[in-house]
């Protein structure tokens, strides 16, 4: 019971924090290191983007983690994106006919644009 003229103390509340900005933030970030991992991280990165933008349209109080997390989706989106189409130019490159006419000099052409990728010692 308090006296009259006096009130009580409340502690003040804790920020609202939105889940929905903390998952874009992180799933933008771990995106962006997922692109080492043969493009992995455009899938989470696609989902941040989604998250984030619901995010920002619901007008969340804590808007900074969604807009890093959308920030973070659409670099990981651009740079996987760019990196995807460098890789696909070069393979339709060495699978050109009118350019490496034979099997082997298509295997050539693959063994020397793309080092990283093992082949198979077994032939067809």
């Amino acid at each position: 019971m308090t006296l009259p003229g006096y009130q009580t103390y409340s502690p003040p509340s804790p920020p609202k924090r939105s889940t929905l900005a903390r998952a874009s933030q992180i799933l933008g970030i771990v995106g962006l290191a997922g692109l080492v991992l043969c493009l992995a991280g455009m899938i989470p990165a696609v989902v941040g983007l989604v998250l984030g933008t619901m995010s920002l349209m619901r007008r969340d109080a804590d808007r900074r983690p969604a807009v890093v997390g959308v920030v973070c989706s659409a670099l990981a989106l651009v740079i996987g994106a760019g990196m995807l189409v460098w890789l696909l130019s070069k393979a339709a490159e060495c699978g050109d006919e009118a350019r490496y006419p034979d099997d082997s000099s298509r295997r050539g052409c693959v063994e020397r644009e793309f080092p990283f990728a093992k082949g198979s010692t077994t032939p067809r």
